[in-house]
């Protein structure tokens, strides 16, 4: 099956017009970074946003025992990294590549001067800041509200707004996770998150399909968590 993630509206492309994504590029020096590394530590100094032209990149936080947790999944199209609004901005959390990658670093200098130029890009830009940050309060909302079923279940109703291809069965998860990575993006244990799964399958509401998961019945998922049918920009891993 064919990925389509390139059509995805969560991409950085799809908030800019043309000319101002080009302005965007001309800032960035693309590296290709090998899978196992890391293009930053929390606590190091912030001096970049980052453009996903290729790859995979897990954005993570460390626990005080250790664990690693899963915020976000960053891949093809997809700009991340932080600004900080008063002194030296640092960076507090982790990204691990996952797939051999090729990134676009982007200056804060270069990209406050794109800002400070051009207020067309400045607009935009600040646009794609803001539902950014409201994708981010939803998806804590929900693991906050709803317990561990209702953190999977809405984590499986944004993987398939973000990841999710319509098929004869459902929709296909185009991005494969383990059980280990599910139980670290919503901070329960594999074994819970087997079990949950399992109960999905018995439900109906979901089936697995060479490794990857298969939707069957998005709207049971919908009703766990209460959805608000958000925009597709805010519900995204």
């Amino acid at each position: 099956m064919q990925n389509n993630f390139s059509d995805a509206n969560t991409q950085i492309s799809q908030f800019l017009s043309e000319s101002n994504f080009l302005l965007l590029q001309s800032a960035m020096t693309f590296h290709q970074v090998t899978s196992g590394t890391h293009l930053f530590w929390d606590g190091e100094p912030s001096e970049h946003l980052y453009y996903v032209k290729s790859g995979q990149i897990h954005i993570t936080k460390s626990t005080e025992e250790g664990k690693e947790l899963i915020l976000f999944i960053r891949q093809d199209g997809d700009l991340f990294g932080e600004i900080g609004s008063v002194g030296k901005p640092v960076h507090t959390f982790n990204a691990k590549v996952v797939q051999d990658s090729m990134i676009g670093f982007i200056p804060h200098e270069d990209l406050e001067q794109l800002i400070g130029q051009n207020g067309g890009f400045a607009v935009e830009f600040m646009r794609w800041m803001g539902l950014m940050h409201q994708a981010t309060q939803a998806k804590f909302r929900d693991l906050l509200l709803y317990g561990k079923s209702g953190a999977l279940a809405s984590t499986l109703i944004r993987l398939a707004k973000t990841y999710g291809v319509p098929g004869d069965e459902g929709i296909d998860i185009c991005i494969k996770l383990t059980n280990t990575d599910l139980a670290n993006i919503i901070g329960t244990t594999r074994e819970g998150v087997n079990r949950q799964l399992h109960e999905y399958m018995d439900n109906g509401i979901l089936t697995l399909k060479d490794g990857r998961i298969v939707i069957r019945d998005l709207q049971r998922l919908k009703t766990i968590v209460n959805c608000a049918n958000c925009p597709d920009e805010i519900c995204r891993l």
